[in-house]
């Protein structure tokens, strides 16, 4: 009969299925946590990023000329 190796051409195919989805799933889990640990990765940069930009803004304010309390730049009006 060609039923029997039907069958078992059809088995052979579904247990190759199936270890393929088991690895696809490990996979998947696999990618998943290293989404996650870039996230988290990203968003620590991020925060590093807008303090550092903080402190740098904070500098520049410091300079002489750039705070509210340094002088104006002159204008058209003002020059000799």
């Amino acid at each position: 009969m060609t039923t029997a190796p039907l069958i078992e051409q059809i088995a052979d195919r579904v247990e190759r299925l199936l270890v393929r989805h088991e690895e696809l799933q490990r996979t998947n889990a696999l990618l998943q946590q290293q989404v996650q640990a870039l996230t988290h990765e990203r968003d620590s940069l991020k925060s590093r990023l807008l303090a550092a930009r903080a402190r740098v803004d904070a500098l520049i304010d410091r300079l002489p000329g750039n705070g509210p309390a340094g002088p104006s730049t002159p204008t058209s009006e003002t020059r000799p």
